[in-house]
């Protein structure tokens, strides 16, 4: 009689995650974590500011720092050290990064806004959308992408679209953008940890 072949378990990708804002992308990752849907773990979280991101990592028991200013490479290198993470995820982050040479390729960004549009410094939040909507676009979403060296041009991993209305302004946008963002990330994501980049 053969026994049946042991299955090794395969190793769940960790996550270092920072943030500069209220948390909901962390909060939406979690949730696709616990659900199932995300198989991932979120070793720690980074804050650049105290923020409703650092609440949220503590209510959920997410180890958290804060880190003022912008994160060195060496620094950023010696974070993912000590938690052993895999993946960078920024979600809402505002400082700019600086990647070491054994990060490239797995530090991955979400940006509110369908790119090469719409991105580079300043391009956050509201200004993406107020951007969006004085451009006359009929269209917007968000783009996960891939980090490098300059604000918002890495690889892009997955984009999701949504209509822009007649009637919007910059916060109905913003809604209808981030419930694309609650979809794409975790996707993109999945992509990337089976080493799908299109």
């Amino acid at each position: 009689m053969n026994a049946d072949p042991v299955r090794i378990p395969e190793r769940v990708p960790e996550l270092l995650v920072m943030l500069s804002g209220g948390g909901r992308s962390l909060d939406n990752l979690l949730d696709r974590i616990a659900d199932g849907s995300l198989r991932a773990h979120i070793a720690g979280v980074v804050a650049s500011r105290e923020c409703g991101g650092v609440g949220v990592a503590a209510r959920r028991g997410v180890p958290v720092v804060v880190v003022p200013g912008d994160v060195s490479a060496h620094d950023l290198g010696e974070l993912v050290t000590h938690w052993g993470v895999d993946w960078v995820v920024l979600a809402g982050y505002l400082r700019r990064v600086a990647i070491p040479p054994a990060l490239e390729g797995r530090v991955v960004n979400i940006h509110p806004a369908l790119l090469p549009k719409f991105g580079g410094k300043g391009m956050y939040g509201r200004h993406v959308h107020e951007a969006v909507l004085a451009s006359g676009e009929r269209e917007s979403g968000c783009t996960v992408h891939l980090c490098d060296s300059e604000y918002d041009r890495g690889a892009i991993v997955l984009q999701e679209r949504c209509p822009v209305l007649a009637d919007d302004t910059a916060d109905t946008l913003a809604a209808r953008v981030f419930d694309c963002e609650r979809r794409a990330y975790p996707a993109a994501l999945k992509m990337l940890f089976a080493g799908d980049r299109r």
